[in-house]
């Protein structure tokens, strides 16, 4: 019997300080992934636009782009990625707020292996939708679209902003349904509040 060749996963790390993305990617080693270290926020988002990538891990306290601002661009990017958050004590706040953006844990420093591995091993179990096209990374146009449809903007004019046409916006406004795992306008909306896309606290 022919045996099935196992795809590898791909987990992103982002930490500003060198000695710690080593640790974790040396940790990591044991489960076989493929592991890519970022110094910052920004260099992450880049190639997460380009990459696959199944579980984001990152520090919570960064300069520039600290973790918390960087889960939110991410998400952006790819809807259903999964995150795990690195703290310290005092970051503790930081980090609990993080869970509720969709983290799935934090692990405090000093990193423990086998709390890191845990945790890492638990991430990359939890379930993905079944639909081939959700959790995959919504391109530039579409998130453009996403915010338009978001701001209750028809299709029509959605078109007439982007310099689309109606039928080229339905297709991404298609694609960008099922990278969300949604049906309809209404879930969209939903699942972007839930993911801490839209941000109410603006309006008050």
């Amino acid at each position: 019997m022919m045996k099935t060749k196992k795809t590898k996963k791909h987990v992103f790390i982002v930490d500003d300080e060198p000695v710690v993305r080593k640790a974790i990617g040396k940790t990591l080693e044991r489960l076989s992934v493929e592991v890519r270290c970022f110094a910052s926020g920004v260099d992450c988002l880049e190639q997460l636009r380009h990459s696959k990538c199944n579980l984001l891990i990152t520090d919570v306290k960064m300069p520039g782009m600290d973790g918390l601002e960087l889960l939110a661009e991410a998400k952006r990017i790819a809807p259903y990625l999964k995150f795990l958050v690195i703290t310290g004590y005092g970051d503790i706040p930081m980090a609990v707020k993080a869970t509720r953006m969709g983290a799935l844990d934090f692990i405090e420093k000093p990193l423990g292996a086998e709390r890191l591995l845990n945790a890492a091993e638990s991430a990359l179990a939890y379930p993905n939708p079944s639909d081939s096209l959700t959790g995959r990374s919504l391109t530039k146009t579409e998130m453009m679209i996403l915010d338009l449809i978001l701001e209750g903007k028809t299709n029509r004019e959605i078109a007439e902003i982007v310099s689309r046409s109606i039928k080229t916006v339905e297709v991404h406004r298609s694609h960008i349904m099922r990278k969300f795992g949604v049906g309809n306008a209404i879930d969209l909306m939903k699942r972007a509040i839930e993911l801490g896309l839209i941000d109410f606290s603006s309006n008050e």
